[in-house]
This record gives structure tokens, C-alpha cells and sequence, in this order.
């Protein structure tokens, strides 16, 4: 069995990253809108210092998931599909890529710069700054998150629709293709 994925889909591994990360970005981001109507209490510094935490797991976990895509590769696109259609979903992808990796990197510089106190990842080790404080550079940093988020948002509606529109209207794998597959009776193993 080959760990790579597959020509016609994707495989286990680009599955996982790919489902934890998503579940990871609707949490940072529910609690992210949310932060700035929480009393300034010791609980918001726990949740803004977990908000913290999470957003720098998805960047270690982006850039996991960048390096196995180098490694494995990428299923062909769909029998069929366009080449328009196949060039917009390859540009999407590194597209989110791109702005997965800018949006917990520009947390962290505007952190960094803010000169807070120092950043401890989940409590465990302590985070190196970026920068040392500058207010404009924490400036621009906090900017950049917040725009970064409202891009990306909408760069993930349209990657989901078209997943979606794939699915219910073209009828083809394109979703199928990033879900596990089920065995069925004529599968290698099974009986």
C-alpha cells in the first residue's frame, strides 16, 4: 500500500490534514469574531492565548500538509473537467495555501510587535518573537489578519460552493475524491 495519493483521489493522510485544518479554521474563527466581545477577564486571556496557539498549530499543520502534497503529489483532475475549470482549482488550492500560512503568520507578527507579554504555546514552551515591539508593524499586523480573514473566507465559500455544485449538480467525485472512501465487497481485503 502506497502512503502517496492516488491518481484518482486523495489519499488518507491529504484527508486528514486537510478535514483537522478546516475544523481548526471554523473554530479560530468563530472564537476569533467573538474575542473582541469578551470582558477582559483572566478567561479572555486564556481564550485569546489558546486563539493564539491554535492559529500557529495550523501553521505548522499547512506547512506539514504543503510538504506531503510535494511528496504524494495531487489526484489528476476529473476525467472531463475543463481545462478553465481545472486551472481555477489549481489556483484556488495554493490560493488557500497561500492565505493559511499568511493569516497565522500575520497573528504572529502583530503579537510580536505589540510587545505582550510573551506568547506560550498551549502553556508548554514559549513562542520567539517575530519582531521587537513597533507599533506600526503591530499595526499593520493586526490590519493584515483581519483582511487576510475576510479574503480567505471568501476564497473558502467559493471552494466550497464549487465542491458542492460538483456534487449536486455535476454528479461527479470531486467531493467524493477528499472523503474517505468505503470498501465495498469487491475490494482487495474485504469479504
Amino acid at each position: 500500500m502506497s502512503w502517496k495519493n492516488p491518481p484518482d483521489h486523495w489519499g488518507g493522510v491529504s484527508q486528514l490534514l486537510h478535514w483537522v485544518i478546516v475544523v481548526l479554521l471554523v473554530v479560530l474563527s468563530v472564537v476569533g469574531l467573538s474575542l473582541d466581545s469578551l470582558p477582559r477577564s483572566p478567561k479572555y486571556f486564556w481564550v485569546y492565548d489558546m486563539h493564539k496557539s491554535t492559529g500557529l498549530t495550523v501553521l505548522a499543520l499547512v506547512v506539514l500538509r504543503l510538504g506531503w502534497r510535494f511528496y504524494a503529489g495531487a489526484p489528476r483532475p476529473l476525467p472531463g473537467t475543463p481545462t478553465w475549470q481545472a486551472r481555477v482549482a489549481s489556483v484556488t488550492h495554493w490560493l488557500l495555501y497561500a492565505l493559511i500560512l499568511a493569516m497565522p503568520l500575520s497573528g504572529w507578527l502583530y503579537d510580536s510587535a505589540s510587545g505582550l507579554r510573551p506568547l506560550r504555546w498551549y502553556g508548554l514552551a514559549e513562542v520567539p518573537k517575530l519582531s521587537p515591539p513597533d507599533e506600526a508593524l503591530s499595526d499593520f499586523g493586526q490590519i493584515a489578519h483581519e483582511w487576510l480573514f475576510w479574503v480567505l473566507l471568501l476564497v473558502v465559500i467559493g471552494h466550497a460552493a464549487a465542491a458542492f455544485y460538483h456534487h449536486v449538480f455535476q454528479r461527479d467525485d470531486t467531493l467524493r475524491r477528499m472523503l474517505p472512501r468505503r470498501r465495498r465487497p469487491t475490494d482487495p481485503g474485504v469479504s
